[in-house]
């Protein structure tokens, strides 16, 4: 659960590694994790998530507190 994004729910992909010599061998695209601090003014204190690069550009999009509402929604504890 370590690779998991938080806001955007993106999770390891599998595909397969071609040699030159077209030997094919399994492999796994992990997205780009960071655990990150934000201050949510609606509760009164930080949250620590786990986003992926592209949520972190979601959450500058449409703000912290859209984002944990829909975490939140989701049934996901923050």
């Amino acid at each position: 659960m370590s690779q998991h994004c938080q806001v955007t729910e993106a999770a390891p992909s599998f595909g397969k590694s071609v040699s030159h010599s077209h030997r094919r061998t399994s492999r796994r695209f992990d997205p780009n994790i960071q655990r990150k601090r934000f201050y949510v003014p609606s509760l009164g204190r930080t949250v620590r998530l786990r986003v992926s690069v592209r949520g972190l550009r979601t959450i500058d999009r449409r703000g912290i507190e859209a984002v944990v509402a829909e975490i939140r929604a989701r049934g996901e504890k923050i």
